[in-house]
């Protein structure tokens, strides 16, 4: 338990660290050239901060959604070697009950559609 409490505490100390010096060491000395935004050499033909479609945003987390649902059902074959197969099947089940839930909820509400 000792080791396992020194190995988390050492994990987080030196993660720590590098967040420090990574926020910290570029505000040493800026200037306009670390400053600017980067365009293949070039200097900027326009802002940086361009506005960012929402829906876009929306229709991609809902793409990470699923692919991380797929990756949970990947090993469900294997679950069936288990003792008690119908747990798996019921966890399965439910993930993908809520998952359709959240579905038909952003459809009903309009988060799907793509005109404005």
């Amino acid at each position: 338990m000792n080791l396992i409490m020194s190995s988390v505490a050492a994990t987080a100390l030196i993660s720590l660290m590098l967040a420090f010096i990574t926020f910290w060491l570029p505000l040493l000395n800026p200037d306009n050239e670390k400053l600017s935004p980067y365009e293949c050499g070039f200097d900027p033909l326009g802002s940086a901060r361009l506005p960012f479609s929402l829906r876009f945003f929306l229709v991609a987390i809902l793409f990470l959604l699923f692919d991380l649902e797929i990756a949970l059902l990947l090993p469900l074959p294997w679950g069936d070697q288990l003792l008690t197969p119908l747990n798996s099947l019921l966890w399965a089940a439910s993930i993908i009950v809520l998952l359709t839930l959240g579905l038909i909820y952003e459809w009903l509400q309009g988060g799907l559609e793509w005109a404005e």
